[in-house]
């Protein structure tokens, strides 16, 4: 019955009866593109889930072309309703069919939030002021200075001869001649030889001149004491404002023994 049914094609005398412009959408309509679920089923991974796919939608096919077909002998052959019905039964099996392909596709999966979250940068740390540097150690106080070691005190020397030779080298300094020398000579033996250091164990005179108190030596410089140049610049100023000349010195010294 079936395949009785299969070989009538009352579509020819149909086709006769309809305008040009109609048959040539008809021819069109097969070269029509695949939807893009089509598409997308073609491309699905899976040898066992593209049969299945395929099985079912050929199911569906066979299942509307059979339908069809039974139908057409009912309808007009020139009638534009069956035109209608014809669109209409092929619009609803595409629609069958991409249903299938839909619900065929795996479910989309599911988006991870926390590859999401990876992708936020941590905010960045708030850097912390820097430290201030450590002072600088204090230096080291400088050691003391070694203390200066004092001088050592002058050590006197009684040397005769040599308070002598510069006695005589200065009595042109006062204008006295050189025959005043033999006076002064005489007069500071009988004190004191001639010695820095001499020293009068009753009154306490000093020096080659015998001066008192020593500290009068003084005033002709600090190391009266040791120094017997400095006794004898002493003396012989004192000679002049006293007595004029170291001979009228001596005569005084004859008179009263002392001067």
């Amino acid at each position: 019955m079936t395949k009785s049914t299969l070989e009538v094609r009352p579509e020819r005398a149909s086709d006769e009866s309809t305008t040009p412009a109609e048959r040539s959408r008809h021819r069109a309509e097969p070269a029509t593109t695949a939807s893009p679920l089509a598409r997308l089923a073609a491309g699905l991974q899976g040898s066992g889930r593209r049969a299945a796919v395929v099985a079912t939608a050929c199911a569906v096919l066979i299942g509307v072309g059979a339908a069809g077909q039974a139908s057409e002998p009912a309808a007009p052959a020139t009638s534009a309703t069956g035109e209608a019905s014809a669109a209409t039964a092929n619009a609803e099996s595409k629609l069958a069919f991409e249903k299938i392909l839909v619900s065929a596709m795996p479910a989309p999966a599911s988006v991870s939030l926390a590859a999401q979250s990876s992708d936020v940068q941590p905010e960045p740390e708030e850097k912390s002021a820097p430290e201030a540097p450590a002072p600088a150690p204090a230096p080291a106080p400088a050691a003391a200075p070694a203390p200066a070691l004092a001088p050592a005190p002058p050590v006197a020397v009684d040397d005769p001869a040599a308070a002598q030779a510069y006695a005589a080298s200065q009595l042109g300094t006062y204008g006295w001649a050189a025959d005043q020398m033999q006076c002064l000579t005489t007069l500071w033996t009988k004190e004191s030889d001639w010695k820095t250091t001499a020293t009068n164990a009753s009154s306490g005179a000093y020096g080659i001149v015998q001066s008192l108190p020593a500290e009068k030596m003084a005033s002709a410089g600090s190391d009266y004491l040791t120094n017997f140049r400095t006794q004898i610049n002493w003396g012989l100023n004192y000679v002049k404002e006293r007595y004029g000349s170291p001979c009228g010195a001596l005569n005084f010294h004859y008179a009263n023994n002392w001067y």
